[in-house]
């Protein structure tokens, strides 16, 4: 549809002058039907699928009512989640910025306690929180709601979804009766529709129909694929299209830890996200997931729920989700801000019949795809290294390492043979051992068959095995050399490497076994011929040499210590 000007929204000047540095030009549907009812003081149900702008449609109308001048709190803003929340309050404070005064909080569970208590005790206008966290906050006393004007519930379907029913009623219960409520869902459920009876006032309902439900910039496909074969399968097709960042989604909490090792031991720059890790790990993987450092997030709905991040070049269904509104918001990760985007599923058996449904509710046919075969790998990594060779060489910012070529062709040794064999190592050094599937199908080779069946090695090679860098597509190195790592990290000298057999799962497992270290603190793991790096957060330093002392891994005895850097 046809959207006004925001100028004609009847929103204020400071928004106005945001709105314009930011570079947006028009309002989405939403935000053009939902901002005018709102300015005027009625309550609100938007129904507005993910991505559709839903966030600037409730902030906008909350910042025009603000009183700068009271400190008290105006605005209360629910989400399902901690990573929403966050997000929601930068928006605030972006929408805000020409709002001199103008102050917002985050509120939510796993974050220190104190500093939210400092934060609600300075006074601030706008509180975005979760529920939980919130009723806290209400019944010790800290979160005075006596004030708040408007209340707004973002994905009101997903709070209730996840078990926040009677946190929802208190905390509205406890509003005062004359304020202004917003409700934005994806869906009007039934237990949408019991909020909006016992909270709302006559709400008006603003929904925006989409003729199909995922955006037509992202590409959806399925391979047919056996539980024990999905991990080879999503390395093959990581390895012909490698993107910049992925992510993959997880049913479960152990599949979602299952295929994270995996992974890794498969040297892919992968970390995991789910409900068990704390806050601070949870921001610390998707900080580094941001930042490119982590290739892979293995996540489950809700740990990845609110996740936004432009860049994501593919999403993978690792196991099929049981709801198709959670197949919509999964893939709805990519093809975002214009770009293109890639959303693959993996089926197997009455998988199918889930496919079938999901491709009714968002009304698309999602199209079949062959498992590329290891030669067809093979051939697409032999390419990918032809046009890096080709391009570093058009550049010509590259070393020409002369003495060495020189005394390679004094021992009667070719230029082309030089090359080869450099490719060659390239090639070993970039490359994966991957297992045969059902679908490969060589009955002339039943002994490799039987070999290599459920093989789940490493990448055996002579470049660094890195556990969260950008691994396989960093090229070979053959001697030690400066790795840059985390601020707040120190990194161990570890004295068992690649020829003791040391994989760099077996590193993790006895640091947090024989260390006691949290979950999800380990930073990067570079296994060397001879010898390991682990980066490790500064604090654990002490608990770590302590506690390994008398350790053993592989069944040897083995020496850690801060590292000293090359010799």
């Amino acid at each position: 549809m046809d959207t006004p000007p925001f100028s004609e929204l009847g929103l204020p000047d400071a928004l106005l002058a945001a709105i314009e540095t930011l570079g947006y030009e028009r309002p989405s549907p939403i935000q053009a039907l939902s901002i005018p009812p709102a300015l005027e003081g009625r309550d609100l149900v938007g129904l507005s699928a993910t991505g559709s702008g839903k966030t600037a449609a409730f902030t906008l109308p909350a910042l025009a009512k603000i009183d700068l001048k009271s400190p008290w709190t105006q605005v209360l803003i629910l989400c399902p989640t901690r990573e929403l929340a966050v997000q929601v309050c930068e928006e605030v404070h972006r929408l805000g910025a020409k709002m001199r005064g103008l102050h917002a909080t985050p509120v939510y569970g796993g974050a220190p306690m104190d500093r939210q208590l400092r934060a609600l005790r300075d006074g601030a206008q706008v509180v975005v929180g979760t529920p939980g966290r919130l009723l806290d906050h209400l019944r010790r006393g800290s979160f005075d709601a006596s004030r708040v004007r408007m209340a707004i519930l973002d994905e009101a379907d997903r709070m209730l979804d996840m078990g926040f029913k009677e946190e929802m009623d208190e905390l509205l219960a406890a509003l005062p009766a004359d304020r202004q409520t917003l409700f934005f869902s994806a869906t009007m459920s039934p237990g949408v529709s019991r909020l909006i009876r016992s909270f709302g006032k006559d709400p008006q309902v603003v929904e925006i129909q989409q003729k199909a439900r995922t955006v037509s910039t992202v590409e959806q496909s399925y391979f047919e694929v056996r539980q024990r074969s999905k991990v080879e399968v999503l390395s093959r097709i990581l390895d012909m299209n490698p993107p910049r960042l992925a992510l993959v989604f997880c049913n479960t909490k152990r599949s979602v830890d299952e295929c994270t090792e995996d992974l890794v031991n498969r040297g892919y720059a992968a970390d995991r996200l789910h409900g068990d890790m704390t806050q601070m790990m949870r921001e610390r993987v998707l900080k580094r997931f941001r930042e490119g450092s982590v290739e892979l997030l293995v996540a489950t709905d809700v740990a990845a729920r609110g996740l936004d991040i432009d860049e994501i070049d593919i999403v993978f269904n690792y196991d099929l989700p049981t709801d198709p509104e959670d197949y919509v918001h999964r893939i709805g990760r990519t093809g975002r801000a214009g770009r293109s985007g890639r959303a693959v599923s993996f089926v197997y058996g009455r998988d199918i019949y889930r496919m079938q449904t999901i491709e009714r509710f968002i009304r698309q046919v999602i199209h079949r795809e062959r498992i590329p075969s290891v030669e067809q790998v093979e051939g697409r990594r032999a390419d990918l290294i032809f046009d890096s060779l080709k391009e570093r060489l058009e550049s010509g910012k590259f070393d020409t390492y002369q003495d060495n070529i020189d005394r390679l062709l004094d021992q009667g040794h070719t230029p082309t043979d030089i090359a080869g064999a450099l490719v060659t190592l390239l090639r070993e050094a970039s490359g994966r051992e991957g297992s045969l599937i059902d679908e490969d199908r060589e009955p002339e080779r039943p002994a490799r068959r039987e070999k290599n069946r459920d093989v789940r090695a490493p990448r055996e090679d002579s470049r660094d095995e890195r556990r969260d860098d950008r691994g396989p597509k960093s090229g070979p190195k053959f001697e030690r050399g400066p790795i840059p790592h985390e601020e707040g990290m120190t990194r161990m000298f570890l004295s068992l490497g690649k020829t003791h057999g040391v994989m760099a799962k077996e590193i993790v497992g006895m640091l947090y076994r024989e260390a006691g270290l949290p979950d999800g603190c380990l930073g990067r793991i570079t296994l060397f011929p001879k010898h390991s790096l682990v980066d490790i957060p500064e604090s654990l330093v002490g608990q770590v040499m302590d506690r390994t002392r008398n350790a053993r891994l592989r069944g040897r005895p083995f020496r850690i210590d801060v590292d000293r850097g090359p010799m």
